[in-house]
């Protein structure tokens, strides 16, 4: 078993990436070249010696609040979205192996034709041969969020990190792609995320969080090298602790 790696504070992470992170240009569905590039990003943490677990969201193919939103009935919209999450999480994990990175899909649902189906002690025994793990299918119910199944996990598999790769470079008081005023956070603390109602995770994934101690870095998953860099203890985004 791998104990703290002599490259990253880290002994175990977990690495949050939207679904909509996959499309890359396109406006909908699986860019390849965004899955080489974060499968060579992911490449780069497991050669610190850090185990890593994965959890990706469905916004690139379809999201249960927007079905839902549309009228559908939440529980089907949101079954669906999960459903999604199983193809972005098999498309990483093709990605992953093509480049020699040991991967598994556990998946909350039940599909053995499909991946191995999620249960703790899988995650822990494949995490410690070093291989990587990509949580599919959310938690398995509907009315939870990927951020929320991502910080579930995170607290299943004892990661001492959740790492929040989006498309901007970390928290904001308001969103930077539409108000240049905007002012980033080095740090935040659970309670400021959740009295402000920052949007880094949903409540259900931050009360998670605090409740457990367990920090969330956020950050640009576009810029080369920033995951290594946010895994191996630098400042790279915003840190919530």
């Amino acid at each position: 078993m791998t104990s703290h790696s002599a490259n990253s504070p880290h002994r175990r992470v977990l690495l949050k990436l939207s679904g909509e992170a996959l499309m890359g240009q396109q406006a909908y569905g699986i860019s390849g070249e965004v899955l080489n590039y974060l499968a060579a990003e992911i490449r780069e943490i497991v050669a610190l010696g850090v185990q890593v677990g994965l959890v990706i969201g469905a916004g690139n193919i379809f999201r249960g609040m927007a079905g839902s939103a549309a009228g559908m009935d939440r529980a089907t919209a949101d079954n669906m979205g999960m459903l999604a999450t199983v193809i972005n999480a098999l498309s990483l994990h093709d990605a992953l192996e093509r480049r020699g990175v040991a991967a598994r899909v556990l998946s909350a649902i039940d599909m053995p034709s499909v991946c191995e189906s999620f249960s703790r002690q899988k995650a822990h025994h494949h995490l410690n041969k070093d291989r990587v793990v990509i949580f599919a299918a959310g938690t398995g119910n509907p009315y939870f969020t990927t951020d929320t199944a991502a910080m579930l996990r995170a607290l299943e598999i004892k990661a001492d990190l959740v790492c929040k790769a989006t498309r901007v470079d970390g928290v904001y008081d308001k969103d930077p792609l539409r108000h240049q005023d905007a002012v980033r956070f080095d740090t935040l603390s659970f309670e400021e995320v959740l009295t402000r109602r920052l949007k880094v995770m949903d409540s259900a994934a931050i009360s998670l969080a605090m409740d457990n101690a367990t920090p969330i870095m956020v950050f640009d998953m576009n810029v080369p090298g920033n995951m290594k860099r946010a895994v191996s203890g630098e400042q790279v985004g915003t840190l919530i602790k």
